[in-house]
């Protein structure tokens, strides 16, 4: 079976992705060593915050990586793919920045929200359309 280029396209995003979860994540385990919490938060607003900017990213990230998988086995120009993985990867990184610094609404997370919901609406319309045949 050949690979496309817009399957290697969807693998280069789906592999900074997991880098990000994995960042995310380890952010988490930094702050409950630091605060000795073993289960939940603590109650420590600096871990809340490292759980919520991971929990968030497992919220959106999959659903955006299926989406960008399936257009890409669709036949969907490279070029595509690689915009809705820049979108969605910068959108989650602003987001995470931005609640990892504070649990107040500020720039990076409603940059994050925002690139986020473009991902997720062009590839929801690029979808469909590579759905008719």
């Amino acid at each position: 079976m050949e690979i496309t280029p817009s399957a290697h396209a969807a693998a280069l995003w789906a592999g900074l992705h997991l880098l990000l979860l994995l960042v995310l994540s380890l952010m988490v385990v930094r702050q409950r060593r630091k605060h000795h919490v073993v289960l939940g938060d603590g109650g420590v607003p600096e871990l809340v915050q490292a759980i919520r900017a991971f929990g968030n990213a497992t919220e959106y990230v999959p659903t955006g990586l299926i989406a960008i998988s399936v257009l890409a086995l669709a036949g969907a120009a490279p070029m595509l793919v690689h915009l809705l993985g820049f979108i969605l990867f910068a959108g989650r990184v602003a987001h995470a920045v931005g609640l990892s610094r504070t649990g107040e609404a500020n720039l990076g997370r409603t940059a994050g929200v925002i690139l986020t919901w473009v991902a997720y609406l062009v590839a929801g319309v690029a979808l469909i359309f590579y759905a008719i045949p």
